[in-house]
């Protein structure tokens, strides 16, 4: 029984303790509470017053901030102000320099406007006067005015065109005398100490054979072996029925002078096949090419040329086997050194430059073969390419007068060149060509106004015209002579010079009875 009451007080003990644990914590739990609460105002409060105090801090800052810019802002605005002020000042001086200068130009219009007016008036005045003027004179002389004129005008024309022909005349007569008797004299002194060689030669080399068989052992099986010379070559065989020989056809010289070489020691060795062919070619090649070599130096020895390119050498040397009009270059080239250089000795001028000059000229016809253009155009760009002197590309330009000569050693080159080319027996022409030229020479003297009838002769060296009488005055016949001389120089070429000669017949026929 009691052990039930202790579990009851104990029970009850507990409880009462656990009530006063719990309303223990409660009450600290409160006061903890309280505190943190009391703390938080404290924070709030502090944060708020910083807050406050940064508000206020910003608040200044912004207020200075906006002050500097308003401070700023008026003066920049005082300055436009200022700027402005002193434009408008500028403008309103501008418009009234502007008024001022538009009233005296309104006024120099009236003054030119009055002038106008008068000068018209005064013109009016001086037609009026030059009409009655007029009407007086033609009633005085009897023409009208167009007739004066015509009459003055042919007047006026018969005295100048006889004064132009005398003149002429004298100024042709006084020069003549001095420059024919110079001239002649320098050119016959040139002549004479000049002599050089000259082979006329055609576009094809004839090989002899020793035998009609070896024909058919050039031509080969099927027309191997005469395919392969042709093509390694480039020239044409003509094999036809004369005897004991082959014809070797091409216009490059040297491709000619090679297959012509091949096929000699072809022909020599017996052995002939296409690899034969190409060992004998190349080989003739070779040759060529050395001879080639040798002719250019000994050209250039010959003349006394010092300092050539080594390749314009070579390219003089291939003149050898170039020809024109039948004339060999080479030896055309080494002719026209000579008398150029001569002529330059005796005119004293540079000799040495009037010989380069001179070997260089027809330089171009050695790779007129392969290249387009004329030789004159590619001896310039050759002469250019090697860095030889503007006098001695000038005077290459200009020796068949493509331009004008406006140097000495040019007009020599000229005079040279055509020395050595129409010189007898230098050149030949064909006769079709030769009837060509002279049809052209006739016709185009017979273009001109009072000419009747022209006959080229001398072999084209002079031409003789027979001109109108009632057409063409005796004054008049220099002038026509001068015209179709220097439309003759423009139009037509021709080797040397051309003479001439105009003829004037009146004929006077009455019957006696």
């Amino acid at each position: 029984m009691w052990y039930a009451i202790v579990a009851v007080v104990a029970f009850a003990l507990g409880m009462g303790v656990m009530f006063l644990v719990n309303f223990l914590k409660r009450k600290r739990d409160e006061k903890t509470i309280a505190d943190a609460e009391e703390q938080a105002k404290g924070i709030v409060n502090k944060a708020y017053k910083e807050a406050e105090s940064k508000k206020r801090e910003a608040m200044l800052e912004a207020k200075e901030e906006i002050h500097k810019e308003r401070a700023e802002y008026e003066r920049e605005v005082k300055e436009r102000r200022t700027e402005l002020s002193k434009q408008e000042r500028r403008l309103q001086q501008k418009e009234e320099t502007l008024d001022r200068k538009t009233e005296a130009v309104e006024k120099k219009n009236d003054q030119a406007a009055k002038k106008l007016a008068e000068l018209d008036a005064a013109k009016e005045e001086v037609a009026l006067v030059k009409r009655g003027q007029m009407e007086m004179l033609e009633k005085i002389s009897g023409f009208t005015v167009d007739e004066a004129k015509d009459y003055l005008i042919r007047n006026v024309e018969a005295e100048c065109t006889h004064e132009a022909a005398v003149k002429i005349k004298e100024v042709e007569a006084r020069y003549k005398e001095e420059a024919d008797e110079k001239a002649r004299e320098i050119i016959t002194l040139a002549i004479q100490r000049c002599a050089a060689d000259h082979v006329a030669e055609a576009t094809v080399s004839v090989v002899p054979l020793p035998n009609d068989e070896m024909k058919g052992r050039i031509i080969g099986r099927e027309g191997r072996n005469i395919r392969s010379i042709e093509n390694l070559t480039g020239v044409d065989l003509i094999i036809d029925d004369t005897p004991e020989a082959i014809t070797v056809s091409s216009f490059d010289p040297v491709r000619r002078e090679i297959a012509r070489l091949a096929l000699e020691k072809l022909i020599q060795d017996g052995r002939i096949h296409p690899t034969r062919i190409e060992e004998m070619v190349e080989k003739a090649r070779r040759e060529v090419d050395a001879t080639i070599k040798a002719e250019g130096e000994r050209a250039v020895f010959e003349t006394g040329v010092r300092g050539l390119h080594p390749e314009l050498v070579k390219l003089l040397g291939r003149q050898k086997y170039r020809t024109s009009y039948g004339q060999n270059v080479l030896n055309h080239s080494k002719e026209v050194a000579y008398i150029a250089g001569l002529l330059a000795a005796e005119l004293g001028v540079d000799v040495a430059t009037a010989k380069r000059a001179g070997l260089l000229h027809d330089l171009g016809k050695s790779v007129d073969h392969e290249m387009e253009g004329s030789h004159v155009q590619l001896g310039v760009e050759l002469a250019r390419r090697y860095r030889e002197s503007e006098e001695v590309v000038h005077a290459i330009e200009a020796h068949h007068g493509d331009v004008e000569p406006h140097s000495i050693i040019a007009c020599l080159v000229q005079a040279a060149d055509t020395i050595s080319a129409a010189r007898p027996g230098a050149r030949r022409e064909n006769i079709e060509s030769y009837i060509k030229r002279l049809e052209k020479l006739e016709e185009l003297t017979s273009s001109f106004k009072g000419v009747e009838t022209s006959y080229a002769i001398q072999a084209g060296r002079e031409i003789r015209i027979m001109v109108k009488p009632e057409e063409v005055s005796e004054d008049e016949m220099v002038l026509l002579a001068r015209e179709i001389a220097q439309k003759i120089e423009q139009e037509l070429e021709y080797p040397g010079q051309i003479k001439v000669n105009l003829f004037r017949e009146t004929k006077a026929v009455e019957y006696a009875k």
